[in-house]
């Protein structure tokens, strides 16, 4: 679906569509990038783009299936006894037996899930996770739109420096 469409759609899958075209819009950033490049902060920042999908792909299954489903697997958030400044900063470290192919996957798993978890729910049931039951869905939709878009714009940039790689 492309902008334009969601004229006509519900706001489901206005929400829905918005994060997926973010969402696509990450991966294909990755994309085509060796896994050496892909490891390389090659910015001011120290942000690589496997550490941006890495983080992206934490984070997905964090809001939709821990936050919002209230699914908890062990040693994992919500249970680490970590600040999320910390927690940030490990999810975009990198390492050598982090690939493309690994971490594109797994983005792309993780997003099947949420599909379903979103599918299955309605926009305005609050979510699981208590120490975020003020908030909603709709809201966490309207975040990961906003977190993943931010997310792309990072990669569009990283990926430019590398090869010179423009446009959305």
């Amino acid at each position: 679906m492309t902008a334009p469409e969601f004229a006509t759609a519900t706001e489901r899958e206005a929400l829905g569509g918005f994060l997926d075209l973010q969402r696509a819009a990450l991966v294909r950033k990755v994309r085509g990038v060796s896994d050496a490049d892909a490891r390389t902060a090659p910015t001011a920042s120290s942000l690589s783009l496997l550490g941006i999908l890495k983080h992206s792909t934490l984070w997905e299954r964090r809001w939709f299936q821990n936050i919002v489903a209230g699914r908890s697997f062990p040693g994992e958030f919500p249970e680490l006894e970590v600040s999320e400044d910390e927690m940030d900063a490990e999810d975009f470290r990198v390492h050598e037996r982090d690939t493309v192919e690994y971490w594109v996957a797994s983005f792309n798993e993780q997003a099947s899930i949420s599909r379903q978890i979103v599918a299955e729910r309605d926009l305005d049931i609050p979510c699981a996770w208590p120490a975020l039951a003020h908030r909603n869905l709709r809201w966490v939709l309207l975040h990961m739109i906003e977190e993943t878009a931010r997310h792309a714009g990072h990669a569009d940039i990283i990926r430019e420096t590398l090869d010179g790689s423009r446009g959305y």
